[in-house]
């Protein structure tokens, strides 16, 4: 399989780049001594985020003596991703708490600057971004850029980078990266890659079986199964596409859960999941076909009204400043159903209920 490349820039006042095999010492040594230092996760943070946030803090501490701030935009709504926060003590703060003029060096991981998917203002410095999504702008003006895009979660990146050098991995750090893998690549079901695995099952020994459990099989309200009704109730089939608007949300996961939850549907190869959540409407695509390209479908769907991005076979996106109304939402849904079906060649049905009543 073919080696994976960082792309990686430096900015003229730090030091020139260096053999790949140096390359995270540089970085290490380019922070060293140089104050506060930010972590940014993207909004609504997914166990791959929380976990490269959490060892790109390790690495820091152990590194450099210097501590960091993780921070995140949104709201931790899925129940997994809260028993990860919770039984692993991750120190997450909300990035509306914080003075961000305090902070010497800003990272983001899983993320990037303006793709709408975070809360860090437009404008303000960032210094390092470690992610493993196409880039949508350009990311030259950034110190330190590391992009994988074959590379199936973010937290593989930051397992090799502990690994290059040298840093002990505790059961709680190896349980949350372990957790970020699997999670994201659908426990190597899906867009994983060499590096992925290796990382899935040198990780697996040293994580917690028991943490894991409870993780996965946490408890849920009774509005979680609310939500599923609504899917359910409002999913409607255009032939070889699934369409589901849950309207109004408490939790903006729900939309990605249940995406993945509803592409076992037989016969069904793409599903567009929808949902409002305080004044975004929040989007998920989710597909069988390993060549289907999501992320730049849901960036012709969303042209004009909003932002996106994602993968191959998983995509997301949000359409901000969006009123609580069913029929603008309705509107919506129809505009993004009939994109989606022309940016992937596919005949536009007349919808059909997939729960007949």
């Amino acid at each position: 399989m073919k080696k994976e490349v960082p792309l990686v820039s430096i900015l003229p006042e730090c030091p020139q780049r260096a053999p790949e095999e140096d390359m995270v010492s540089q970085m290490i040594e380019w922070l060293r001594g140089r104050g506060k230092v930010l972590i940014v996760t993207h909004d609504n943070p997914d166990p791959d985020s929380i976990a490269s946030a959490v060892a790109l803090r390790h690495l820091i501490l152990v590194k450099t003596g210097q501590d960091a701030i993780l921070t995140y935009g949104g709201v931790i709504g899925r129940s997994e991703n809260r028993k990860m926060v919770e039984l692993l003590e991750i120190p997450l703060v909300p990035i509306a708490e914080l003075n961000l003029e305090q902070f010497n060096v800003v990272c983001m991981v899983d993320t990037q600057p303006q793709t709408g998917n975070n809360s860090y203002p437009a404008g303000q410095p960032v210094h390092l971004v470690i992610d493993h999504h196409q880039p949508k702008r350009d990311l030259s003006a950034i110190c330190w850029v590391d992009v994988r895009e074959h590379y199936g979660a973010s937290a593989t990146i930051l397992y090799e980078y502990l690994n290059s050098q040298q840093v002990s991995i505790n059961t709680r750090l190896a349980t949350s990266l372990f957790y970020a893998i699997k999670s994201e690549t659908q426990d190597l079901g899906r867009e994983w890659s060499k590096a992925d695995r290796e990382a899935y099952l040198r990780l697996l020994p040293l994580s917690n079986n028991r943490i894991l459990f409870d993780i996965i099989h946490p408890q849920v309200s009774r509005d979680y199964f609310c939500a599923f009704r609504t899917a359910l109730d409002n999913a409607h089939l255009h032939g070889k596409v699934l369409v589901f608007n849950l309207q109004r949300i408490e939790n903006p996961d729900l939309v990605a859960e249940l995406a993945d939850f509803l592409l076992r549907q037989q016969g069904v190869e793409y599903v567009l999941g929808m949902g409002w959540f305080d004044g975004t409407e929040i989007l998920s695509m989710r597909t069988v076909v390993p060549d289907a390209k999501l992320g730049l479908v849901i960036q012709q769907m969303v042209a004009g009204v909003g932002s996106a991005g994602g993968h191959g076979m998983v995509a997301g996106g949000q359409v901000r400043d969006m009123a609580e109304d069913p029929a603008a939402q309705n509107e919506l849904e129809n505009l993004l159903t009939e994109r989606m079906c022309k940016a992937l060649n596919l005949p536009l049905t007349d919808p059909e209920p997939l729960i007949c009543q």
